[in-house]
């Protein structure tokens, strides 16, 4: 015996089919990582020398934006050329973010 089922108003089935449609898209989208965005914009760096007597702070105050931090400039300069501050030599070639 089986049991039948029958639409009453077939706007309510409408819409409620519509709306299981799009939360299954949205799932799989999720689940798969389609929605992930990368950035529109790619960082563009300039190579420097480094001089007898330059520090990372001398150099991310010279180079970096005025509006940022210092503390940050020097961060983001370790990471792109995996250096420490004690790494830091003259002659090396450096690379610095352009802002």
């Amino acid at each position: 015996m089986t049991k039948k089922f029958r639409i009453t108003s077939r706007i309510r089935f409408t819409i409620f089919v519509v709306l299981v449609i799009v939360l299954f898209t949205t799932a799989v989208n999720f689940a798969l990582g389609f929605n992930v965005a990368d950035s529109s914009t790619i960082p563009e760096y300039i190579q420097i020398e480094v001089e007898p007597g330059d520090t990372l702070w001398s150099i991310a105050g010279s180079y970096m934006s005025e509006n940022s931090d210092i503390r940050e400039c020097v961060y983001q300069l370790c990471r792109i050329n995996n250096i420490t501050a004690a790494d830091l030599q003259a002659g090396m070639t450096i690379q610095v973010p352009i802002n």
